[in-house]
């Protein structure tokens, strides 16, 4: 096995005739009580235990303002395995997963509760063989950075020495704008150098996305029209069909273009637009990455180009929903929005003239994540009008969420005697294709953390570039003192989100 082999990110571990398995380790998460560790990060990590993926030397740590004691939070992660893990649940998995789980209680500007984590994991270096190695998770909010990394970096828990390490992983958002973004990665960089941050996106870790590469490079037949000379037009679109449910707290103030557009769907973007790289190995890959964001910009007419929304109360899959104003912890005056479309242009030879079209939402008629590519009409069609009135243009669609697969949308002949022309698909779908299911998104991030596999993650070039696209956009929206449009629960989006399109010739799809 060579060495491109081993370091393709293409490939899913549990593929490889010699499966990637995570060396001894700790990973500690602090914030270990919020939605996303609970719903997210401890299931994955019983999964990637069931996969084989971890090795004895693996501790889990958890620390957060509760008073439990080991027990007690090993009942709390069985009761998340048990609910959300995607693996069957298997009792000697479990026990020997058990072993390693330890918690510590404190809050973020407690010496008392560091320091008791400090001594947690000396004791798990010695009882469960974890070799000093330790991944710091902060799925906490960025404010609290600052002071959680800097008593790492006084404790000695961030200290690099001989084989062991230590690294961080940061959930987004990175920042609410390129001067705090700035600040937070100069906070991050002084205690631990770049190549030990994770910037945890999870949509990089989507099976999807990194099958846009395969799809592109494998495969002589798209690369060749996979530009300005045939693409029309690049829809990019991440809708759900919930509500910010329990999390009034994190949204309000943050609005779906700093929680998506920002980094999920600009960095889809950067993907879908850039060059071949010469290898997948990570310098290349984000390389390429970074020569799309600093080509990118906005338009300058951004009342044109740009539209945000703010969900209605209504009716959605036969149940009465709130408005967003109505939620549980929203001030009535929020001018936070829940709907984001804003176009984007790639000043380079291969985009130049294509507008790449970014929007995210909530309370849409259904959940989807796609990128599509829209190709330009034939020069010249030899069929009369009525012959094809039915037909589109022909499409390229990658689904990443939730039916993985691509979608290939043309026109062909309807059976008959005459020429009539109508628009079909031809479907490629995951579940359909392989035997076996691609691993969750945060499965695979946190894996590469403990190995030390940095290809999907962004870095802080990557993270500021997509600032300097936004930052304009939401000064723009700010200095309007305007209430984001409503738009009923359940439906594509206000009105404004239409008329952008419309202006440049092109209407949104329907997923």
């Amino acid at each position: 096995m060579n060495d491109d082999h081993r370091s393709n990110p293409l490939r899913d571990p549990r593929d490889r005739r010699l499966p990637r398995i995570a060396g001894p380790c700790a990973l500690v998460i602090f914030g270990v009580t919020g939605d996303l560790a609970g719903k997210k990060l401890l299931p994955a990590v019983y999964d990637l235990a069931n996969r084989g993926l971890l090795p004895p030397g693996f501790a889990l740590v958890g620390y957060a303002r509760r008073d439990w004691d080991d027990e007690a939070f090993a009942s709390v992660v069985l009761e998340s395995v048990k609910k959300n893990a995607r693996t069957p649940f298997k009792e000697e998995v479990w026990t020997q997963l058990r072993r390693g789980i330890r918690f510590v209680s404190g809050n973020f500007t407690d010496d008392e509760g560091f320091q008791a984590l400090r001594e947690t994991l000396r004791d798990l270096e010695e009882s469960q063989g974890t070799a000093g190695n330790n991944a710091f998770y902060l799925s906490i909010p960025p404010g609290h950075f600052d002071g959680v990394v800097g008593k790492l970096r006084r404790l000695g828990l961030a200290d690099q020495g001989g084989v062991r390490w230590s690294r961080v992983i940061i959930e987004k958002p990175f920042g609410h704008d390129l001067e705090s973004a700035q600040e937070l990665n100069r906070v991050v960089g002084s205690v631990f150098p770049p190549e030990s941050v994770f910037r945890i996106d999870h949509y990089l870790g989507k099976e999807t996305v990194q099958n846009m590469l395969a799809v592109r490079f494998a495969n002589q037949m798209f690369e060749p029209i996979w530009n300005n000379n045939y693409v029309s037009h690049v829809q990019i679109t991440m809708a759900e069909d919930i509500g910010i449910g329990g999390r009034a707290g994190y949204y309000d103030g943050i609005g779906a273009a700093r929680d998506v557009i920002q980094n999920h769907l600009l960095q889809l973007m950067a993907l879908t637009a850039m060059e071949e790289p010469n290898n997948f190995e990570a310098d290349e890959l984000r390389a390429e990455k970074r020569k799309v964001l600093a080509a990118a910009s906005t338009p300058a007419d951004l009342a044109a180009h740009t539209a945000r929304g703010q969900y209605l109360g209504g009716w959605q899959g036969g149940e009465k929903v709130r408005g967003y104003l109505e939620e549980e912890g929203i001030e009535p005056g929020s001018m936070t929005e829940t709907y984001a479309a804003i176009r984007v242009d790639v000043d380079n030879r291969r985009w130049a003239g294509v507008p790449f079209y970014l929007r995210t939402a909530k309370r849409m008629p259904r959940r989807v994540t796609e990128i599509a590519l829209n190709f330009k009409r034939a020069p010249h069609l030899p069929f009369a009008d009525t012959d094809t009135q039915e037909m589109g243009t022909n499409a390229l669609v990658m689904r990443i969420q939730p039916d993985e697969g691509v979608t290939m949308r043309f026109g062909a002949k309807v059976p008959g005697t005459a020429m009539e022309i109508r628009e079909v698909s031809m479907d490629f779908g995951y579940g359909g294709s392989f035997t076996e299911s691609s691993p969750e998104a945060y499965e695979r991030l946190i894996l590469d953390v403990l190995l030390g596999d940095p290809p999907l993650f962004p870095q802080h070039e990557e993270v500021e570039l997509g600032w300097k696209i936004l930052d304009p956009v939401l000064d723009f929206w700010e200095s309007t003192g305007a209430q984001p449009e409503g738009y009923a629960a359940g439906t594509w989006g206000p009105a404004s989100a239409d008329e952008m399109l419309a202006r440049d010739g092109f209407t949104w799809r329907r997923p």
